[in-house]
């Protein structure tokens, strides 16, 4: 009994303590009433440190503890001193962005200043000593250039007394290797490429857009979406692209693309478009930047494709980007696109181009129409073209190189009739398409590899000229006479053709224009031209033009006398890319020489020559400045004819000059004829003459041509053949 007793009281003892140890460690909170809160917050605002006998008197009136006055305030202190570190730190934080947001603002005006030697934004900061010195250098070249100009016209000839002007060199190319020519890569000249301050590029002149803010957004969704097109595109083989069993090219299946990229107004489609795709690869001897920058500067984009590209310009600067790549730059552009015949209507574009880096070393650039809704800004044009998302993959190569996958994706509405001659070419989508634009580019990086070379062989320059500065002179105005040859077939340069002879085999269309420009010589000029057919492979007419050996069976000008080739000048890997200097025989103007470029590529081939004077060419290969010879070039194009004829003409195209050893290179290889353009330029009167074509001049201009075809037909016995009868010439169909 006492036990268990003992035991019942023992456990109760027990049990008490465990509850009495649990209430201890539980913690109490004291809510304090309003009025305590609202008391306490009346002395705080008075004294935030108040002193002991303020802290009884409060207990007092509040009815708490001492120690509860004291902790609240403490709280209270600390409740403060966070408020106001929050308060701190989000002015701080505002701050930041203010100036944050300032320092964006800088850079993107830093990026929008305009390098007048180039078009794009200066170089960074250390380079910004030498960048200022090269502009100061180019405004006074500019300055030396206009006085120049002024001083000979007074004088009747050029100024050549100065020395040249060196430029500085920049090793923006870094060619690692040549082996195409067996020479080590050297480092180009910037002011050697195309848009340096010799250019002679016509500029286009635009009224001031009102592009809102909201139209910048429009137009960076439409290239962001145009972008992402353009690369699954260029990386997606089938079911999108299949090969062509005629000649082996990539063709678009046009329902599997609708499908894959429908459009908003695909239902109502007109009947009437044309849609053009081709896309084509290569390997380019050009590092990936400077073919990035090469596409976002306007200048030096329309003289690295001179044979395509008539007219081009940037209407507005959307974004610069970022300097180092160039990445994330949008601009809207015009250009006037272009096949060297007065047969073919020229194509008016508006577009964006957006550049994007992929990846190191990976580079997109994607053109995109976009509608101009100022009506003073469209041109008249016998066709209209809508650019859906094309361009091109860059991509750089170990050697220095880049491998370029090019897109061309357009919809044409034909206004007009297409001329009979080029029918096949333009629905065939070479007139215009992807392998003309790589052709065209390869080659013309090759020429500008080939101008830096330092080495010069005997072979090459035929012992004439005496160095390097007047080799580089020497293709300088080379390329000036190819570029203004291109332009005065350019049916877009302001001037109307007129058909000014039918015969049964041609027709010769031709246009008056006044030459003020320096380098030409001032005067009214005849350019006329005409096409024909033949049924002779490109390549074969190409080199039978270009040989000075057989020049003598073509050209009515030298009587029949033989022609010397006196320099020669390699203007790439292929035999036919080349600058001549000719010397004729038996001629009465024994200080009379011709200064010819040929050039040929996977798409078609020129020959462009003028006749220069015997001081003109000492001026050029001594390397002085060569702006103000004069020259009035003419020459010949040569365009496959778009057809496939199985390539039974194939084997007569693979002669001893074509090395390279494809036929797409060289600009044959499928077949069927070739499409000559014959064009002449001839300075008829002075100035001071009355700007009328006389009956005297057309008949001139009709004897040249009408004489040039009959022996150039003659000599490549197709004379008899009735294609390119005056029927043909004049039925045109769309």
């Amino acid at each position: 009994m006492e036990y268990g007793s003992t035991g019942g009281g023992a456990a109760s003892s027990s049990g008490g303590g465990d509850a009495a140890d649990a209430q201890r460690k539980k913690k109490r909170f004291h809510r304090h009433t309003a009025h305590q809160i609202q008391s306490l917050e009346a002395v705080f605002k008075e004294c935030p440190h108040p002193d002991e006998k303020t802290r009884l008197q409060l207990s007092r009136d509040l009815g708490l503890a001492p120690r509860q006055i004291k902790f609240w305030f403490q709280n209270r202190r600390t409740q403060l001193k966070s408020q106001h570190e929050r308060a701190d730190n989000s002015a701080l934080r505002s701050e930041n962005d203010r100036i944050r947001c300032e320092n964006i603002a800088m850079r993107e005006a830093i990026k929008n200043v305009i390098c007048p030697s180039c078009g794009g934004p200066p170089v960074e900061d250390t380079y910004f000593d030498e960048q200022k010195l090269r502009m100061e250098n180019l405004q006074l070249k500019e300055e030396l250039d206009k006085i120049s100009s002024i001083a000979a016209k007074y004088m009747g000839r050029p100024i050549a007394q100065l020395p040249p002007v060196q430029p500085v060199h920049l090793s923006s190319l870094n060619l690692m290797s040549m082996s195409n020519f067996g020479l080590p890569g050297p480092s180009l000249d910037l002011d050697l490429l195309p848009g340096s301050s010799t250019s002679t590029v016509p500029s286009l002149t635009f009224p001031t857009l009102n592009i809102s803010d909201m139209d910048k957004s429009l137009m960076a969704d439409i290239a962001g979406n145009a972008m992402e097109e353009l690369i699954r595109l260029l990386q997606t083989n089938e079911p999108l692209w299949t090969k062509s069993t005629t000649d082996g090219r990539d063709v678009l299946n046009v329902d599997t693309y609708d499908q894959i990229f429908p459009k908003a107004n695909s239902s109502l489609k007109n009947p009437n478009v044309r849609v053009e795709a081709s896309r084509e690869s290569g390997v380019v001897i050009m590092n990936g930047l400077a073919l990035v920058d090469m596409f976002v500067d306007v200048n030096k984009w329309a003289e690295f494709f001179p044979t395509i590209v008539s007219k081009a310009g940037t209407l507005e600067v959307i974004s610069c980007g970022i300097m180092d790549s160039r990445s994330s730059t949008l601009q809207l552009m015009y250009e006037e696109q272009q096949v060297l015949s007065p047969l073919v209507p020229t194509r008016h574009l508006y577009f964006l181009r957006f550049c994007q880096q992929i990846e190191p070393g990976s580079w997109a650039i994607v053109d995109v129409s976009y509608d101009i809704t100022q009506e003073n800004l469209y041109r008249p044009s016998s066709c209209k073209v809508h650019k859906l998302p094309s361009g091109c993959l860059i991509q750089d190569m170990p050697n220095g190189y880049s491998k370029v996958t090019w897109l061309e994706h357009v919809e044409v509405e034909e206004k007009g009739s297409i001329h009979r001659l080029y029918r096949d070419l333009i629905h065939s989508g070479m007139a215009f398409g992807a392998e003309r634009w790589l052709g065209s580019l390869q080659r013309m990086c090759e020429r500008y590899a080939c101008l830096m070379v330092s080495g010069n062989s005997s072979r090459e320059l035929g012992g004439v000229i005496p160095s390097p500065e007047g080799k580089k002179s020497m293709m300088k105005v080379s390329q000036r006479m190819v570029r203004s040859f291109c332009a005065s077939i350019n049916p877009s340069n302001g001037h109307q053709w007129n058909n000014i002879s039918t015969t049964n085999e041609f027709e010769v269309r031709a246009t008056l224009q006044k030459c003020t420009d320096p380098g030409q010589p001032n005067g009214v000029v005849i350019s006329a031209a005409s096409t024909i057919w033949l049924p002779v492979p490109p390549q074969h007419v190409f080199n039978f033009l270009r040989d000075e050996r057989t020049r003598s069976q073509w050209d009515v000008l030298s009587n029949q006398n033989p022609v010397q080739e006196v320099a020669h000048i390699a203007n790439g890997s292929h035999p036919g890319n080349s600058i001549s200097v000719l010397r004729a025989y038996n001629t009465s103007q024994n200080n009379m020489l011709i200064l010819q470029e040929s050039c040929i590529d996977s798409s078609g081939s020129l020959v462009v020559y003028s006749p220069v004077d015997l001081q003109s060419i000492n001026i050029a290969m001594s390397g002085e400045d060569t702006t103000y010879i004069p020259l009035l070039p003419s020459g010949f194009t040569i365009f496959r004819d778009g057809r496939h004829d199985g390539g039974s003409n194939e084997a007569s195209m693979n002669n001893n000059n074509d090395t390279m050893g494809e036929h797409n290179r060289t600009g044959g290889g499928r077949g069927g004829g070739s499409l000559l353009t014959v064009a002449f330029q001839i300075l008829v009167s002075s100035l001071s003459s009355s700007a009328k074509m006389s009956p005297e001049s057309v008949n001139t201009v009709n004897n040249l041509i009408g004489n040039t075809i009959h022996q150039i037909k003659a000599a490549l016995n197709c004379s008899n053949f009735e294609f390119n009868s005056a029927a043909a010439l004049n039925t045109e169909y769309r």
